[in-house]
């Protein structure tokens, strides 16, 4: 297997990440089974499906928090497949989390300067031999903290513990914290999940802004539909650990296929 590296940014439009034939099991359930996909780099994909479809199962294993038991996956051309998160996030895939997990104790502002992987104040003897470097190192991640900090709305809140956000804003600081680390792909796992309307509007465009300026590639689990229809293109469909279609959302969400999906989770 390749080693985990960051790409070359690309032409938009060109393959991004591909997954081809990844299955992961439990037990003798598939929950991914045979999956075969394609993202486009620049693009805002969705991803939806019913409760138990695999949605989950499949951001952990693009991400490397399980370990496929068949299949490959690439990124940007480099084969991922099994790799640690680390190096997966290095790569330049991060994800974020239905229920965002921020370090309570520390502040806002520490959190996203933990983002970034590989820093050289990390490395114990760097401090000793390097302490110029060091600093350097460390004003440029409190820069790009602070940034990113602005870019959600928390400056205000910089310097406060992470355990007096909400739960809305927990989710912005996911976002700068993914941000800060400068990723070509963000695994979003339902960003409206708990969010009041005012401030799912204020994720929204900050998501179109990132993909439209900064060229951020994104995928995301929605079960908000209104959502989707209004910011992904394409839209991927799982049910059953397998791809059930994809395409446009008005397409896709108008499918008897996708209709009947739904229908048989409320049955």
């Amino acid at each position: 297997m390749e080693d985990a590296q960051r790409g070359e940014s690309g032409a938009a439009g060109e393959a991004l990440l591909e997954a081809r034939e990844v299955i992961k099991a439990f037990g003798g359930h598939r929950a991914v089974n045979g999956l075969t996909f394609t993202l486009k780099r620049g693009a805002i994909t969705g991803l939806i499906g019913p409760n138990g479809a695999g949605k989950t199962t499949l951001f952990n294993c693009l991400a490397g928090a399980l370990k496929p038991d068949g299949g490959r996956i690439t990124l940007a051309g480099h084969d991922i497949t099994g790799a640690a998160p680390g190096r997966i996030f290095a790569a330049g895939l991060a994800r974020t989390f239905q229920i965002p997990r921020p370090f309570p104790a520390l502040s806002v502002l520490e959190n996203v300067m933990l983002a970034p992987r590989g820093q050289l104040g990390e490395r114990p003897w760097a401090n000793w031999l390097r302490p110029a470097a060091v600093a350097a190192e460390e004003r440029r991640t409190r820069e790009a903290a602070m940034h990113w900090l602005g870019f959600v709305g928390l400056t205000r809140l910089a310097e406060q513990p992470a355990r007096v956000l909400s739960g809305g804003q927990r989710k912005l600081l996911e976002l700068a914290r993914v941000m800060v680390a400068q990723p070509q792909l963000v695994l979003l796992d339902e960003p409206g999940a708990g969010v009041n309307p005012a401030l799912l509007e204020q994720i929204v465009d900050m998501i179109a802004r990132l993909n439209r300026e900064q060229g951020v590639s994104f995928l995301v689990i929605e079960h908000n539909m209104d959502l989707v229809a209004g910011l992904c293109n394409p839209v991927l469909v799982m049910a059953e650990g397998r791809l059930l279609t994809q395409g446009k959302p008005d397409v896709v969400l108008a499918d008897p296929r996708v209709v009947e999906a739904y229908l048989g989770e409320a049955a």
